[in-house]
């Protein structure tokens, strides 16, 4: 039942809550398309308030990111994720999405302490020296506080904010109800799959509300650059972590977003793009783990133009088969390879039709545009926003696990060229791609991938016999069902039947010139001409038979 889905009345008071905001900002429509005021009016909840006549002159990407704002921290996140959705929205409307902040005021220390106490076991005051109180950052989910461990150590405290998680599993539920609705009910949502894009949400949205998976993350960057000495991943502290705090080392440096600063600390902005690009590289291409917001607040750099990564709550994984099919697509966006790309965007498409040929037109098309320029005059970041765009055309849909990739991408080349104008990441691209190409034909690499393809092809044989069985069931009991979904099925019925059609007058036509020489042979009944009528008869039909189907054939071979 839907009150069960929104858990009764506990959720209703929020619900009329999201839903007043909606129709503030004019889209009252899409409330009542989605069943939330019959749902409201069961309960005995009734919307107070319409449309604000000041917010109707507006363009709606702006209406909707001011709605999320309005909405809460939970929507302000979905925004964020939305902005990462290039495949799905127009600029306008990612532009928009991009200015959503999780900057808010923070909460009173005071009102941190009980979870604080009860996750140390102790006072937050006893375990660390210098504790300030009033807070450094604050953000939506948590907040960050500096102190001092016992031993002098610099460290700031990330605080989960209390009471968050609470309203954060509220939204859920009710994105979770929306969602269903939005995809039974609006079939031109229903190609997004809300339902699946709200539940990778959620899922995304749990991980980073567990400050001990996102310390975790962070370890596993560390190590992945433990051998770099230029990148610097702040140290986490296990001791005092936990799933409502995060502590780690506080390093001092230049904000990314300081340029006038790094001027004057005497830091070469040239080395900085370089070294933060190849990291961000290095964490997709090779590691295939990586920090999904490479903004300038997420970058700290230090003497020696060294770098310092922070925020390690959004980031992305890539399977080995994830990484192979974006590697070649990058060495066929290096190449203008159109049809290199195609193959890569039709592994994609997952049950989406395509029309291949128009998709290789508007391939070629963007290939044209880019081939006469130099690699110095590529911007990475328009050229995905390009192939997005034939995405959205195409109505293929951006794999999730590559959507966070893509807003990487497009980052840490916006952050290279705030720190030197000359900078292209293309050049940065093609050694590692060319790196990961080699390795896939190293020795180890082909021995791995041939042990992989014979243990995948003994499975198959082994599990030959059992579904050969349960076929063979299926069909006994008449359960067994084909379903075949081939392109142009209905143009191949129609010259199945056209062609049918033909050989069934070719036999007549035959039938007809046969029976009509048996009876120019048979003496007696009418006559013309000294000839028999019913053998001339024949004959003339089977003629004018013979003319059609030639007639047929040549214009088919035209067609």
């Amino acid at each position: 039942m839907l009150l069960e889905t929104l858990h009764a009345m506990r959720d209703l008071p929020r619900l009329r809550e999201l839903a007043g905001i909606l129709v503030r900002h004019g889209f009252g429509d899409a409330v009542n398309r989605s069943g939330t005021v019959s749902v409201l009016e069961r309960a005995g909840e009734l919307l107070v308030g319409g449309r604000d006549p000041a917010l109707a002159g507006l363009d709606p990407p702006v209406r909707v990111r001011m709605a999320l704002e309005a909405m809460g921290p939970t929507f302000v996140k979905l925004g964020q994720v939305l902005a990462t959705r290039v495949d799905l929205f127009a600029p306008d409307w990612i532009a928009e999405f991009e200015k959503l902040q999780t900057a808010v005021p923070p909460v009173p220390f005071a009102e941190l302490l009980p979870e604080l106490e009860k996750a140390l076991g102790a006072s937050p005051h006893e375990v660390f020296r210098d504790l300030d109180e009033r807070a450094h950052a604050a953000a939506s989910i948590a907040q960050v506080h500096r102190a001092r461990l016992p031993d002098g150590t610099a460290v700031v405290l990330k605080i989960r904010r209390p009471g968050i998680r609470t309203k954060i599993d509220a939204d859920l539920r009710i994105l979770g109800y929306i969602a269903a609705v939005a995809q039974t009910e609006l079939l031109e949502l229903a190609r997004f799959q809300p339902v699946e894009m709200v539940a990778q949400f959620g899922r995304s949205l749990n991980r980073e509300l567990d400050l001990a998976a996102e310390a975790r993350g962070q370890d596993r960057f560390a190590h992945n650059f433990a051998s770099d000495p230029t990148i610097v991943i702040p140290r986490i502290h296990w001791q005092h972590t936990s799933a409502v705090m995060n502590v780690q080392d506080y390093v001092e440096g230049v904000p990314g977003n300081d340029l006038e600063l790094v001027e004057r600390a005497g830091l070469d902005r040239k080395i900085l793009a370089r070294r933060g690009a190849d990291a961000v590289l290095k964490m997709i291409l090779r590691d295939g783990f990586f920090h999904a917001d490479p903004h300038p607040g997420n970058v700290f750099y230090l003497p020696g133009n060294r770098l310092c990564i922070i925020d390690f709550g959004m980031t992305g994984r890539l399977s080995p088969s994830r990484r192979d099919q974006i590697v070649d697509l990058l060495a066929a966006l290096s190449r203008r390879d159109e049809q290199g790309m195609m193959e890569v965007l039709l592994d994609w498409t997952a049950s989406v039709d395509v029309d291949e040929a128009r998709l290789a037109n508007d391939l070629g098309e963007l290939v044209f545009t880019y081939e006469h320029l130099s690699l110095q005059e590529i911007r990475l970041g328009q050229l995905l926003s390009d192939i997005t765009a034939i995405m959205r055309d195409h109505h293929i849909v951006l794999p999730s696990d590559l959507t966070l990739l893509f807003k990487a991408l497009i980052s840490v080349e916006g952050l290279g060229r705030q720190l030197d104008p000359e900078f292209h990441l293309v050049d940065h691209l093609r050694p590692f791609v060319r790196a990961v190409i080699l390795d896939r034909y190293q020795p180890g690499a082909l021995a791995k991938r041939v042990q992989h393809s014979l243990s995948a092809v003994i499975s198959a044989l082994q599990g030959l016999p059992g579904d050969v069985s349960r076929l063979l069931r299926d069909a006994r009991r008449g359960r067994m069902k084909i379903e075949l979904d081939l392109k142009r099925l209905d143009h191949f019925g129609r010259q199945l039947d056209r062609s049918s059609n033909r050989l069934t007058l070719g036999v007549v036509t035959a039938a007809l010139i046969v029976g009509s020489s048996i009876v120019m042979t048979v003496k007696g009944g009418p006559e013309l001409l000294g000839l028999p009528v019913f053998g001339l008869l024949g004959f003339l039909i089977a003629a004018v038979n013979g003319l059609w189907i030639m007639w047929s054939i040549f214009r088919s071979g035209r067609d």
